[in-house]
């Protein structure tokens, strides 16, 4: 954008004002979330709100220490952002991998296809649900994600994770209001 005030002219930078992350939990498609190796009936203590909050809940796994999510969601997500995951200094997750967009995968599908992108956490990070950043660039026009649990931090045979977070812009329309002119010129 140009605006000229008395034949001098300077450029109007328009800045949008980015919405912080918020919680997408309002946007998982609940019927379609689906856990791998959990010990029946967990995968909802540690996604949802309210569930995810109390320590003593816990999605566990069940015949060892890996556990494959998969959650859908019900609009196309602008971008994750940042993502907590918690659980026990002990048996909480360790090695994770995520993948962008690629609906409902098995074990199998883990070893065939490149993550999106890998972290390993400390036992500290685990039990005090650090927030991690997310590479937005790979994570952009989200339609589901999937976290691979691949061990825990002691080798146990079962991980647990009291708490799972994922935080982003969702699909919303864009709202014009929101830009703000940088440069104050004379018409």
């Amino acid at each position: 954008w140009a605006c000229h005030a008395d034949s001098k002219s300077c450029l109007s930078r328009q800045t949008l004002s980015m919405a912080s992350p918020k919680d997408l939990t309002d946007f998982i498609d609940w019927s379609a979330v689906e856990c791998l190796n959990q010990k029946a009936g967990t995968v909802v203590n540690a996604l949802k709100a309210g569930y995810r909050d109390q320590a003593e809940l816990f999605l566990e796994s069940d015949a060892d220490e890996q556990l494959l999510l998969n959650i859908p969601f019900n609009n196309k997500l602008k971008s994750l952002q940042a993502l907590v995951i918690q659980g026990p200094a002990d048996s909480g997750p360790r090695s994770i991998k995520l993948y962008a967009n690629r609906g409902h995968m098995g074990f199998s599908d883990v070893g065939t296809f490149p993550a999106s992108q890998e972290i390993t956490l400390t036992a500290e990070q685990v039990a005090a649900g650090e927030t991690l950043t997310i590479k937005q660039v790979k994570f952009a026009f989200l339609t589901s994600l999937s976290i691979f649990i691949e061990s825990n931090q002691s080798g146990e045979e079962v991980t647990k994770v009291s708490k799972i977070s994922i935080f982003g812009q969702s699909g919303e329309t864009f709202d014009v209001s929101q830009i703000k002119s940088a440069c104050d010129c004379d018409k």
